[in-house]
C-alpha cells in the first residue's frame, strides 16, 4: 500500500462541510483567476472519444483506457478520455480562435492504470486548457510567461483563499523559479527523477522543471510524455532540449514535491514527425488528429492541464486527494486514514 501519514495530522478546516465550502470557493476563484490571466473561454468537453483517431491523450504511451462498443454506432469502439491534449488543439481549430485567446474546460477522466496512492486517484478532474499562438511564439520565453501567468493565478487564489479561511495561511513564494532537467542531472547526479525534484523544490518552494520527455545525459529522460502533444524535441535558447515542463510546488503536510500543472509549447509539423519517429510510432501519421497537423491544418497552440482535486488539495493543506474528490480506494488504505484523521471522502 503506497500510504504517507503525516505526523499529528489534522483537518485545520474543522469537518467535512467547511472542507466543501472551501473546495467551491477554490474552484470558482481559481478558473475566473486562470481565464482572465490568458484570455480564455469556458467550453463544453466530452467524456468520451473515438477509439483509432489519434484524438484521446496517450500520457506517457502505456497507459489502457476504459474503451467500450457502442450499440447505436454498428458497434464502434469509444474510450474514456485520459485528457483532453489533443482534443482541444481540433476545438480551437473548429472555433477559429483568434491568437492570443484560447479555452479552458472542466475535464473528467478514468486513469486505471495509476498506482493509488496520496495524491493519484482513477478519477482525475483537471482544467484543461488550451491557447492559440503564433508561430514566432514558439520559444523559451513565451513558455515562462506563460508559466508566470498560471502561476500568478495560484498565488491570487491562495490570498484570497486566506481572507475567507484565515487558518490557511499563504506559503507560496513570490515568484517561480525555472530550472531545466538537464541542470538537474547536472545539479544532483546520485539522485533519480523525484528526488531530484524534492531536492529543488524544497530549496525553492515552487519550481518549473522545462524538458519533460526528451533523454538526457544519463541516458534517461525526467519522466515519459507521448510523442503527438507536448514539443520535447525542440532546442530552445538554453541549448536544451524541450519547450514543455511541469509546475511544482513544496507540500509541507506531505513534505515532498507536489506537481500541480503539466503544460508546454504543443507540436509543430517538424516536431511532431522528430518525436513519431524517436518513439517508433510512425503509423500514427495516417490518424485523423495527426494528418490534419501535418497538413498544416490545426493551430500553433500552447496548453496544459491543471489538476483541480490536486490545487485543492494543495491549498486546503490536505494529506490526501481522497479528502477532496469521490473515489475508489483499497479497503485496508480506508482504513489506515481512518486510524489517522483522514477523512476519505
Amino acid at each position: 500500500m503506497n500510504l504517507y501519514i503525516p505526523k499529528n495530522y489534522r483537518n485545520i478546516l474543522g469537518d467535512q462541510e467547511a472542507t466543501e465550502k472551501a473546495i467551491k470557493s477554490v474552484k470558482d476563484m481559481f478558473q475566473d483567476n486562470l481565464s482572465a490571466q490568458l484570455a480564455l473561454l469556458r467550453v463544453t468537453a466530452p467524456m468520451v472519444v473515438l477509439s483509432g483517431t489519434g484524438i484521446n491523450d496517450e500520457l506517457n504511451g502505456v497507459e489502457r483506457p476504459v474503451n467500450f462498443p457502442i450499440k447505436d454506432m454498428q458497434e464502434r469502439r469509444a474510450e474514456v478520455v485520459h485528457s483532453l491534449a489533443k482534443w482541444k488543439r481540433l476545438k480551437l481549430k473548429e472555433m477559429s480562435i483568434a491568437p492570443g485567446r484560447g479555452i479552458y474546460t472542466d475535464m473528467n477522466a478514468l486513469r486505471p492504470d495509476e498506482e493509488l496512492d496520496n495524491i493519484h486517484s482513477i478519477y482525475v478532474d483537471q482544467w484543461d486548457w488550451e491557447k492559440v499562438i503564433r508561430k514566432e511564439d514558439r520559444n523559451l520565453a513565451f513558455l515562462k510567461r506563460t508559466v508566470q501567468r498560471i502561476y500568478e493565478a495560484v498565488k491570487v487564489t491562495e490570498n484570497k483563499l486566506f481572507v475567507e479561511f484565515p487558518q490557511i495561511v499563504p506559503e507560496l513564494p513570490d515568484e517561480i523559479k525555472f530550472i531545466h532537467s538537464e541542470e538537474l542531472v547536472q545539479m544532483y547526479p546520485g539522485l533519480g527523477p523525484k528526488e531530484r525534484e524534492n531536492a529543488i523544490v524544497e530549496k525553492y518552494g515552487a519550481v518549473f522543471i522545462i524538458g519533460i520527455g526528451g533523454v538526457l545525459s544519463d541516458g534517461k529522460a525526467h519522466d515519459g510524455r507521448a510523442s503527438d502533444y507536448d514539443d520535447w524535441s525542440t532546442p530552445n535558447e538554453d541549448g536544451y532540449l524541450g519547450l514543455n515542463g511541469d509546475l511544482l510546488v513544496w507540500n509541507n503536510v506531505l513534505g515532498r514535491a507536489f506537481e500541480l500543472s503539466s503544460m508546454g509549447i504543443r507540436v509543430d509539423e517538424t516536431a511532431l514527425r522528430k518525436q513519431l519517429a524517436i518513439k517508433g510510432e510512425e503509423y500514427k501519421a495516417e490518424l485523423l488528429f495527426h494528418r490534419q497537423l501535418l497538413a498544416g491544418e490545426l493551430p500553433y497552440t500552447i496548453g496544459g492541464g491543471i489538476g483541480q482535486s490536486r490545487l485543492c488539495m494543495y491549498l486546503l493543506r490536505k494529506a490526501h486527494i481522497g479528502e477532496i474528490q469521490s473515489s475508489l480506494w483499497p479497503e485496508e488504505m480506508r482504513e489506515a486514514c481512518e486510524l489517522a484523521g483522514i477523512q476519505l471522502v
